[in-house]
């Protein structure tokens, strides 16, 4: 296998045939060997019997469904799980993204052996309160917190080396970030291509400004994951033994100044040093068993995404 192309889809019923149809015609035309992998995350409409007509007799579509909506990373990582391509595409199902792209991502991630490839939607048709000054803001944000060097992180179409996305666990809401994944897994080889983006002809947007509010909290959530996550001893402990030494070196001046300073013998409990000494010793303590805990959990993690299959096609 060649190629699989992973498709998470939510509520398309109008585009499925129509952007299946082009992927088939984009395939035969390179001659390439494929699989199409749909992921119906808990569709309402009718996508999932779309998807059950295009299967009918057709060897190369494969289709997961969910029992209901876990989001767009369980979907990407339920498609990964079952791609067996040399390299495996994203993309989405609203024919924003074109399908005569690959071709053209296949070759850059062969010709110059890169890991991951993003597209890059430089001209964008949504619009610009809405989704284009916000999007530049993220990814602003993203590219300095990251260290990859990527335009549009958040670009659906993307390319991998199979190893790549065999190699990565997507969960939460992660999918913006599966090249920062990649890179912390250790595949740095990551490029990016300027794609076509083309205006939404069918239905509506599944997501709302509150993409960018979750999109920033996930931001500082693999920052952290990327620096501490293997050694949160590291960040925890390290505060918590902070926070102790400030809270124990309180302590010991007040014993200091209550035997043979403080000529007016007044209780410890009345000075406010009391209560920093004693609220900082007891956070440290917590910080460093927080960190202690945390060590353990990481050396113990089995991983784990969480969704519920309701039906297969083909698997």
């Amino acid at each position: 296998m060649q190629l699989s192309i992973v498709i998470p889809l939510l509520n398309e019923e109008e585009s499925l045939k129509e952007l299946y149809d082009w992927i088939a015609q984009v395939m035969q035309s390179n001659h390439f060997l494929y699989e199409v992998i749909f992921i119906d995350d808990g569709s309402t409409d009718g996508s999932w019997r779309v998807i059950q007509e295009i299967s009918k007799g057709n060897d190369h579509v494969k289709a997961i469904r969910f029992l209901k909506n876990f989001g767009k990373s369980q979907a990407l990582h339920a498609g990964f799980k079952e791609a067996q391509g040399d390299v495996v595409i994203t993309m989405d199902a609203d024919l924003q993204d074109n399908p005569e792209e690959i071709p053209e991502l296949v070759n850059m991630i062969k010709e110059h052996d890169l890991d991951v490839i993003s597209g890059w939607k430089k001209k964008r048709f949504d619009s610009v309160l809405a989704k284009n000054l916000p999007s530049k803001l993220f990814n602003w944000a993203a590219r300095r917190t990251s260290g990859v060097k990527l335009h549009d992180f958040n670009c659906g179409l993307k390319a991998f080396k199979k190893e790549v996305v065999k190699n990565i666990e997507v969960s939460g809401d992660m999918h913006r970030y599966i090249p920062v994944l990649a890179k912390n897994a250790g595949f740095t080889q990551i490029g990016e291509k300027v794609v076509q983006h083309q205006a939404r002809k069918y239905g509506t947007t599944k997501f709302g400004a509150e993409r960018f509010i979750n999109g920033l909290l996930d931001l500082v959530t693999i920052w952290f994951v990327s620096k501490f996550g293997r050694q949160p001893m590291h960040l925890f402990g390290a505060l918590g033994v902070l926070m102790f030494i400030v809270g124990f070196g309180f302590s010991i001046y007040l014993g200091i100044d209550k035997l043979f300073l403080d000529p007016t013998g007044r209780l410890i409990t009345d000075r406010p040093q009391f209560f920093i000494a004693l609220t900082c010793m007891i956070i440290g303590t917590q910080m460093f068993l927080a960190g202690f805990i945390g060590e353990i959990m990481v050396r113990s993690r089995r991983g784990s995404v969480g969704y519920l299959i309701g039906e297969t096609l083909n698997l």
